[in-house]
């Protein structure tokens, strides 16, 4: 039985707990999440509450139920063709539809499930994810703790270094539900993976919500690489709050790319809770329409030594809109610190905006903290001078944006960067979004792949002196 996201109570509750047959700790768990996320208002911040455009989530047209449709939509046939070999969980509504982990990682120790298995065979990493996020810290955290009816969950062991990415893809439904998913990520000490999230959606009139609550767990020495490909019907809404803990030496590089959605709020922190932690995350948004992102990134030093990096890029048109709220918090033990954050925009039409609202809280001395942001519409001069070179004014436009993104792409796989790419072409071109590894996606790989290789034109120079 679904209802409105407005009229959710205690007997939703219950009847997700009871076709998931979850212990009693779990339901009392779920039972005060709930009275905390009625409590709460949307922003807790009266800076951020001014700003948010999170209001567009009308919980009046969201519908939530325990179980959804796990038909397949049509346009991810292509998709999910290309993913038959790979190690990868498919998810479509609140149904994990396939899982394809092959034989010798599984006996390795490596761990592919549903949320619900992983309640029954890993009870006690599951408690410790759940009892990380704090419901009174967010709205929608306690939204999702209360009422996650999916989820899926990775738990990579100690010492086992994956050659190849793990792809987690999730689509909504196409029954107009939407879907609370509780997803948990736990990369043991010295393992490395890579893992690929791609976010779709059907077409639809309604207001379907793809609203999630992720738990990243990086122990000692290992090292995480994590890309977001958002690439949702801008019908739909996106919520995605993120917590990754660090311990000693590990890190954590994070990529995403946010194209679809009518509304994309993102919360995201990263604790560095271990001497020698690093986080690396790297955004892209690119808006049209009447899209609007809501993003906040904060990097909690805890410890020593510490680093962590975040460089934010939109790209803004018609009259779509950013907000990108930072923040750097650096703690009274976190000597020897090094962080960054960078929050940049550009406007490709006047109806565009963008706000950023960076800022630092430093409790200790003998640290390096920096912040900036700025929000600019595009140079007329640059796009002249483009002009002059006999190039049109939409291709002057998207050679100054590749510019504006470079720096960031440098960060990034040839792989990620080819998506991007490919994703920003789609947009702009009012195509489909998908990443189809087709011959036109290996194109871009093929570019990326030359395009910095800084170290072959080195070799060539000295050999030919």
């Amino acid at each position: 039985m679904s209802q409105t996201l407005s009229k959710l109570d205690t007997s939703h509750i219950d009847e997700i707990s009871s076709s998931y047959n979850e212990p009693d700790w779990l339901k009392d768990y779920r039972k005060d999440s709930l009275s905390v996320y009625d409590s709460l208002p949307i922003e807790l911040s009266p800076l951020y509450n001014k700003y948010t455009d999170a209001k567009k989530m009308d919980p009046e047209k969201v519908s939530l139920s325990a179980s959804t449709a796990q038909t397949t939509p049509s346009f991810l046939q292509k998709r999910l063709g290309e993913l038959e070999n790979e190690i990868c969980v498919i998810q479509i509504g609140t149904h994990i539809t396939k899982i394809n982990l092959p034989e010798d990682l599984k006996s390795k120790g490596l761990v592919i499930s549903s949320i619900s298995d992983a309640i029954a065979n890993n009870s006690e990493l599951v408690k410790k994810a759940l009892e990380t996020s704090k419901s009174q810290d967010d709205k929608f955290t306690a939204l999702n703790n209360a009422a996650f009816n999916s989820g899926i969950f990775i738990h990579i062991p100690r010492n086992l270094i994956l050659e190849k990415p793990i792809h987690f893809l999730s689509c909504l439904s196409d029954d107009g539900l939407s879907v609370i998913s509780r997803n948990i990520i736990f990369a043991d000490e010295s393992s490395k993976a890579t893992v690929v999230q791609e976010l779709y959606s059907p077409k639809s009139d309604s207001q379907q919500a793809y609203l999630e609550l992720l738990n990243t767990n990086v122990a000692a020495n290992a090292q995480l690489d994590v890309t977001t490909l958002q690439m949702i019907d801008q019908h739909a809404v996106n919520f995605s709050t993120r917590r990754t803990d660090l311990a000693q030496d590990a890190k954590i590089n994070w990529y995403s790319g946010l194209f679809g959605s009518m509304l994309s709020r993102y919360k995201i922190d990263y604790f560095l809770n271990g001497t020698g932690a690093s986080s690396n995350d790297s955004e892209v948004v690119f808006g049209n329409n009447e899209q609007s992102f809501d993003i906040q990134t904060n990097v909690n030093h805890e410890s020593p030594a510490t680093e962590g990096r975040v460089v934010e890029k939109s790209i803004l048109r018609n009259k779509s809109k950013s907000l990108f709220k930072g923040m750097i918090r650096i703690k009274e033990n976190a000597v020897k610190s090094n962080s960054f954050l960078s929050g940049r925009s550009i406007l490709l039409d006047k109806d565009a905006k963008s706000d950023a609202i960076p800022g630092l809280e430093i409790f200790t001395n003998d640290v390096k903290a920096t912040h900036s942001a700025s929000v600019a519409q595009i140079d007329e001069e640059q796009v002249f001078y483009l002009k002059t070179r006999c190039l049109s004014h939409e291709e002057a436009e998207r050679t100054i944006v590749e510019g504006f993104l470079e720096p960031l792409s440098r960060k990034m796989s040839y792989q990620v960067r080819a998506w991007i790419a490919y994703l920003i072409e789609s947009k702009w071109e009012n195509r489909e979004l998908t990443v189809n590894t087709d011959e036109e996606l290996t194109k871009f790989v093929e570019v990326e792949e030359t395009r910095y290789n800084e170290d072959a034109e080195i070799e060539q120079h000295y050999k030919y002196r």
